[in-house]
C-alpha cells in the first residue's frame, strides 16, 4: 500500500453520523476537507465552529468549510457519498453534474448504492466502500463518537486499485480501513446483521439485549437474507460472522455470546433505526437498503417471510401506528 499522501483533497456529502466522523479525521489528519450537506443548521454551526466529535472524556473539533449544495463548489473531485439511503437518487444529478471528470465516487453508506451510483456518474467513477460505525449527530455540528468499527474499499469489479489503496491509506486517519477484492461480500453480511439491528429498533431496549433474548428470531432472519445472497461469498467484519448464521452452522451460540457481548462494549446501545423514530421523528432507511434483498429473493424464488413481516412492523412503528414493544418481537417469534 502506498504511503499516505497529506494533501489528497476530500467532499464529504451528506455530513451526518458516518460523514461527519470522517471528514473529522481526516481534516485532522491534515487534508483538505469540505462537506456538503442538505441541513443548513448543521453547514452553519460547523462553519462557526467547526466539526465537533463528542466522546465521553469530551468535545474535539477541526475547522473545515460547509456548504448547502446550492453553495458547493462547481466541481468535485474524490467524494465520500454518506447520505441516507433513500435520498441517493435525489442527490446524484446534482453530484453528477458537479463530478470532475478525473473525479470518483466512494459510497460509505448502509446499503448496496454502487449500482445507482454507476447509473449516473459511470461506473468507472464509482468506488465501493463497507462501513459499520456506531455513531450519531448530537446537535448541528456535533457528531456523538460511536466507538471503533470497520471500514472497507474496493472497486465494485472485485479490483484492488491505486486509487482505493489511496483512499484506504487516506482513511487511516480515521482507523483500520482496509481495501478488499469483495466489497459485495461485507455489503451483503452486514445486511444479515443489519436486519438483526433492524428488528431491534420495534423495542426502546438496548440491540445488545435485544438480540440475546429473542436468538431464534434473529438467527431466522439473518439466514433469509444469506438465502437472498444466492452464492455470494459473505465476509465477516468486527464480531459478527456471517457464517454462524447460515444453516447447519455449529457455532451459532457462541458466535452470538461474542457479537452480543461487542455490542455491550460499544458507547452506542440503540441502532440508528432506532433514533430516527425514537428521537429524530423521520422515515428510516431500512426500506430501501432491503429493497434489492427483497428483488433477489423473489429472483431466486427463496422465501423471506420473516423479513416482510419485520419490516411491515417496522412501517407501523415508524408511523405511528402502533407504538414501540418488545412485543412485536415475541409475535414475530411466535411464527417461527
Amino acid at each position: 500500500m502506498p504511503e499516505p499522501e497529506a494533501r489528497r483533497t476530500y467532499t464529504v456529502v451528506g455530513g451526518g453520523a458516518i460523514g461527519g466522523t470522517i471528514a473529522f479525521h481526516l481534516a485532522r489528519a491534515g487534508h483538505p476537507v469540505s462537506i456538503v450537506d442538505a441541513d443548513a443548521a448543521h453547514v452553519a454551526a460547523i462553519n462557526d465552529r467547526g466539526i465537533t466529535l463528542r466522546r465521553a472524556d469530551g468535545d474535539e473539533s477541526v475547522q473545515l468549510p460547509a456548504f448547502v449544495p446550492g453553495e458547493a463548489p462547481p466541481e468535485l473531485g474524490r467524494v465520500l457519498l454518506a447520505v441516507k439511503a433513500q435520498t441517493t437518487e435525489d442527490v446524484l444529478p446534482w453530484l453528477e453534474s458537479r463530478l470532475a471528470p478525473d473525479g470518483f465516487v466512494v459510497s460509505l453508506q448502509n446499503g448496496l448504492n454502487e449500482q445507482l451510483i454507476a447509473s449516473f456518474v459511470g461506473e468507472s467513477r464509482t468506488v465501493g466502500a463497507f462501513v459499520n460505525l456506531f455513531a450519531d449527530v448530537a446537535e448541528p455540528g456535533v457528531v456523538r463518537d460511536g466507538g471503533p468499527g470497520a471500514l472497507v474499499v474496493g472497486e465494485p469489479d472485485g479490483r484492488i486499485s491505486g486509487r482505493v489503496e489511496e483512499v484506504v491509506a487516506d482513511l487511516q486517519a480515521w482507523g483500520p480501513a482496509k481495501a478488499t477484492a469483495n466489497v459485495e461480500g461485507y455489503l451483503w453480511a452486514k445486511l444479515g446483521f443489519g436486519a438483526m439491528l433492524t428488528a431491534t429498533a420495534l423495542a426502546d431496549a438496548p440491540m445488545a439485549d435485544l438480540i440475546d433474548r429473542h436468538r431464534r428470531f434473529m438467527y431466522a432472519l439473518a439466514a433469509e437474507v444469506f438465502a437472498a445472497a444466492g452464492d455470494r461469498v459473505l465476509e465477516p467484519f468486527d464480531q459478527f460472522d456471517p457464517a454462524a448464521y447460515l444453516p447447519d452452522a455449529a457455532d451459532r451460540e457462541s458466535a452470538t455470546d461474542r457479537l452480543v457481548a461487542w455490542l455491550r462494549t460499544q458507547p452506542k446501545d440503540r441502532s440508528g433505526i432506532w433514533r430516527d423514530i425514537a428521537v429524530r421523528h423521520r422515515p428510516v432507511e431500512v426500506h430501501h437498503h432491503y429493497a434489492p434483498v427483497l428483488a433477489d429473493a423473489d429472483t431466486r424464488g427463496v422465501p423471506v417471510r420473516l423479513l416482510r413481516a419485520m419490516l411491515n412492523r417496522l412501517h407501523e412503528v415508524e408511523t405511528g401506528a402502533v407504538p414501540m414493544s418488545e412485543h412485536h418481537l415475541r409475535e414475530l417469534e411466535g411464527e417461527l
